[in-house]
């Protein structure tokens, strides 16, 4: 009796397997007392089995794993930030959306027998392209003398001067002598400037891009497309624009035919809903005739720049831009432009690398005093400007193609 109830009494404080059993007392206790750091051993044997058996719920834990190599993508992306800086200024890319806008040349122009179209520096010196085919000029090219075989006037293409540029200034070079009197201006301001202006011509104002047709809604427009994104988006969403016009894909569609199309579609081009309404009433404004290639010709620097800025979608850099490189006008001056405060900044001899910690609109130099110092370079302050981009190797070599 006294050997079973031991026996319970053992069994009851420490677990022991059936195989275990003792035979007699004094063995019964040295087995158990040896015995008692098994349990530990099974349970650190079936801790690695666990995997083996069926899943219980520590088996959910493991799927947390995989999540450690996530600090490594954001170490990717932050090192890869860096390589995309923003372009400090928008000029250099913008600017082609104002200039040559469409293939074809002037077909007056191009005859070999005429003598070069008349240019004067506050008039509007590029060919504008009208919805009907023609181009309007601010002055007549040479007459062409009666004798002359030349097949001009079987182009469907003519050259028309609007009636109402009496008030221009009557003209003081031709599109052959207009970049080389602008670049001997400047250096008689400053003959500091011979070296730049010797190294970078600026075929923008140069006899060719003085011929260069532009139409002003497909500047104007592709301007618009161009606000905020790169210059890829900006070609993707005008080549999607214009497959929407298949009668005239790939070139540009006219105002009215934007005008008749709806928003909706035009937004499926990749158009935000604002920049569809602002090319939509874009159109509108040339359909309707409230603006016209006459009053690009015709408006004086000032009236223009108002006008077009009154228009939704177009700031006021937009408009100078466009009348400074668009439409060839040599005396217009852009004060918002930090490219253009920098290299006037660097021109008069300032450190500009210790001025970029003050931020502000106008980090570089106050408008007044861009003002007071572009002022003596005018009637070119347009060929200025563009020297200024140049002068701290701002990258504006899209301008010369």
């Amino acid at each position: 009796m006294s050997l079973r109830r031991s026996a319970r009494v053992a069994s009851s404080i420490t677990p022991i397997p059936a195989e275990q059993k003792a035979t007699n007392g004094d063995s019964k206790y040295t087995k158990i007392e040896k015995a008692a750091p098994a349990p530990k051993k099974r349970k650190t044997k079936a801790s690695t089995a666990l995997p083996k058996d069926e899943p219980n719920e520590t088996d959910f834990a493991i799927p947390s794993l995989p999540a450690t190599p996530l600090p490594k993508k954001r170490k990717q992306a932050a090192s890869e930030s860096p390589t995309k800086p923003p372009p400090f200024t928008p000029t250099p890319s913008g600017v082609t959306l104002f200039a040559s806008s469409t293939e074809l040349s002037h077909p007056l122009e191009s005859l070999a027998s005429l003598h070069p179209r008349p240019a004067e520096p506050h008039a509007t010196n590029a060919p504008i392209a009208t919805p009907g085919g023609s181009r309007v000029v601010a002055y007549h090219s040479s007459p062409i003398k009666p004798e002359d075989p030349s097949p001009v006037k079987k182009r469907k293409a003519k050259e028309v001067v609007p009636p109402d540029v009496g008030a221009l200034k009557p003209p003081t070079s031709n599109i052959d002598t207009l970049l080389k009197d602008a670049e001997a201006f400047l250096i008689g301001v400053d003959p500091k400037l011979k070296g730049l202006i010797e190294k970078h011509q600026c075929k923008m104002f140069s006899p060719e891009g003085l011929r260069e047709v532009v139409d002003p809604f497909t500047a104007l427009a592709s301007s618009i497309m161009g606000q905020q994104v790169s210059g890829a988006a900006a070609a993707s969403i005008r080549k999607k624009f214009t497959a929407l016009f298949p009668d005239t894909h790939p070139a540009f569609p006219s105002p009215a035919q934007v005008v008749a199309q709806d928003l909706p579609t035009l937004r499926t081009a990749g158009l935000s809903q604002r920049k569809a309404e602002y090319i939509s009433g874009l159109a509108e404004k040339f359909s309707n005739g409230e603006l016209t290639a006459q009053m690009l010709i015709a408006a004086s620097d000032e009236e223009l720049i108002e006008k077009l800025v009154a228009v939704r979608g177009l700031g006021r850099w937009s408009v100078e831009m466009f009348a400074c490189f668009g439409l060839k006008r040599m005396d217009v001056f852009s004060t918002g432009d930090l490219g253009v405060q920098r290299g006037m900044a660097t021109y008069i001899g300032k450190d500009t690398s210790k001025l970029k910690s003050k931020g502000g609109k106008w980090k570089y130099m106050s408008e007044q005093d861009m003002l007071a110092l572009a002022a003596k370079f005018s009637p070119y302050r347009s060929l200025f400007m563009w020297y200024m981009w140049r002068i701290v190797d701002v990258d504006v070599s899209v301008l010369q193609e």
